[in-house]
């Protein structure tokens, strides 16, 4: 029996269930309020990214309005403390019961490829809450918010890509796992 096979589905269960939830509270919530008062959509929800002129824009959108700076401080007060972690154990479950030892493409997965895939959950935990720091200092006016401004993008660019990764990595050893067997 190895790690990844003692990971009950249950548990896996549990945590997608808490991961939805936990999605839920951050995008009804906070997301669409901050929307529906200032516009505007967060810049954590900028898949394809953003770049300081973007951070600069919305800096001068909460000066002037306390409830939307309100609603976003709380969000990462609120879920977003939650949600990163939740996901990245979700992930790093789903990674770990898919066994990724074995073959791939007929030969054997070397042992650094599987500590890099299990990496990729916890490089997007740490990006996220990166850049949820990020996020406060630069739209909190605290004195170092310049240097927030210019790491903000490429930190929500980082959490993206990882979770990206991340996913593709799980389909594609999923299909391995569950697809058809070779008879060689």
């Amino acid at each position: 029996m190895t790690a990844g096979s003692r990971i009950p589905l249950r548990i896996i269960g549990l945590l997608a269930i808490l991961c939805i939830a936990a999605f839920g509270w951050a995008l009804f919530g906070f997301v669409l309020p901050f929307q529906h008062e200032t516009g505007r959509a967060m810049l954590d929800t900028y898949v394809a990214g953003y770049d300081e002129a973007t951070v600069a824009a919305m800096q001068a959108l909460l000066k002037d309005n306390a409830a939307a700076y309100g609603i976003l401080r709380s969000m990462y007060l609120g879920p977003e403390l939650v949600l990163p972690a939740l996901l990245a154990m979700l992930l790093l479950s789903l990674i770990l019961k898919l066994e990724t030892t074995g073959r791939y493409f007929g030969k054997p997965v070397r042992p650094a490829l599987v500590k890099a895939v299990l990496a990729l959950p916890l490089i997007y935990a740490f990006s996220d809450y990166a850049e949820n720091i990020s996020s406060l200092i630069a739209f909190g006016g605290s004195p170092s918010s310049t240097t927030a401004v210019t790491i903000l993008p490429w930190l929500t660019k980082l959490k993206f890509a990882s979770l990206a990764v991340t996913v593709i990595a799980i389909i594609r050893f999923a299909l391995i796992r569950f697809g058809p067997k070779d008879d060689a």
